[in-house]
């Protein structure tokens, strides 16, 4: 039998890679002599570059020590250049939340640290870039970024302005002479949602609250994101602009960037299409599955993809409401229990699994078409 496991990370206590190694012990417990192949999914979030790096051989991954954190202090960035010239820079590494700890900065944190990271991958001979934008910490509309590659963002006295959002509202001038060519090929956005950069449903209003922002933190960022947008042109009303706080309307604006929906630029980087073609059965899995992950997430898109090619998905996951779906925590007996142990309840969900595969259940085409064993 032929197996693809390709779940997402299990957010805080697995990654993609580890998680699809997991199951992939635990499977064989019950099936020794099947093929596995394993394809650790993203959806250009925290994970991305290891899930990608993981699954493409040949890729080079370059350390950064150094580069500017979300507040300024020194963090390791990262990025990964693969052998057709292509690199991958993922946004959370050098840029990320969690990178804050419990003092979170919405007003000041910046993205210079990604741009760094960036730069790091042009100077290595990237001729072609993807970045993952999922995980900011800020909202700086991809103002720290852009400076790091020689944008000048000056206030009215001709001074360069400091990092964070909070200081675009004192914008007056942009100088783009000593910005860096975007590489030859493009620049691609990996990114899970639709927002746009302004308004109700942008960046500020509803990701500038996770961040740590208040009401009058969000005022202001909206102003200084609405203020970067007059100056620096380009289409604040796409869809996605408002991905990673922005960052992706600054790329676009002033790159040419373009927006994709990561887990849909992630399987396609990872062959999950050849991987699927002939298999009996897909996994997937994240942390918390829920109504929303088989919509533009990791899981939806191996589902999806997995129905075109006739293949039945099953899910595993740490939480759910829906009885349906194998959990970890079902398995552990707590929340508690299936995080502070969870490669290990991975590796009993794929022997689960495994030992039930004969079942048949849901057709692969009705979303979700999970079928666990009990």
């Amino acid at each position: 039998m032929r197996i693809v496991l390709a779940p997402d990370s299990f957010k805080g206590t697995a990654t993609a890679a580890d998680a699809a190694a997991a199951l992939a012990e635990g499977w064989h417990t019950a099936r020794p002599g099947d093929d596995l192949l394993l394809r650790p999914m993203a959806d250009g979030g925290e994970g991305t570059l290891a899930a990608v790096t993981a699954a493409r051989p040949g890729a080079t991954v370059h350390r950064l020590p150094g580069c500017t954190g979300p507040d300024g202090r020194p963090v390791t960035g990262a990025c990964a250049v693969f052998p057709d010239g292509t690199a991958l820079v993922e946004l959370a590494t050098a840029s990320g939340l969690p990178l804050l700890g419990p003092d979170l900065a919405p007003l000041t944190a910046t993205t210079r640290g990604t741009g760094e990271a960036v730069a790091a991958a042009l100077d290595r001979g990237a001729r072609r870039l993807l970045i993952a934008l999922g995980g900011s910490a800020g909202t700086d509309g991809g103002a720290g970024l852009l400076a790091a590659l020689g944008l000048r963002l000056l206030d009215r006295d001709g001074r360069q302005l400091p990092d964070g959002g909070g200081s675009l509202a004192e914008l007056a001038t942009v100088d783009r002479s000593g910005l860096r060519p975007a590489p030859p090929g493009g620049v691609r956005l990996l990114t899970d949602v639709t927002n746009p950069l302004l308004g109700p449903d942008g960046a500020a209003a509803v990701y500038g609250p996770q961040k740590g922002a208040g009401p009058a933190d969000i005022a202001r960022l909206e102003q200084g994101l609405a203020r970067l947008a007059a100056h620096l042109g380009g289409d604040p009303a796409a869809p996605g602009a408002g991905a990673a706080g922005g960052t992706a309307y600054g790329l676009a604006a002033a790159w040419g960037a373009t927006t994709t929906l990561g887990a849909a630029a992630v399987a396609d980087l990872l062959g999950l299409d050849a991987a699927l073609a002939g298999a009996d059965l897909a996994v997937s899995g994240e942390g918390r599955f829920d109504a929303t992950s088989l919509r533009g997430k990791a899981v939806g898109e191996v589902t999806q993809r997995a129905a075109r090619a006739g293949v039945r998905t099953v899910v595993v996951a740490g939480e759910s409401a829906d009885p349906t779906v194998l959990t970890l925590t079902g398995l552990a007996g707590s929340a508690g229990a299936a995080r502070s142990r969870a490669l290990h309840w991975l590796r009993e969900a794929g022997a689960r699994l495994a030992a039930g595969h004969g079942r048949r259940g849901p057709a692969a085409d009705r979303p979700p078409p999970l079928d666990p064993p009990r």
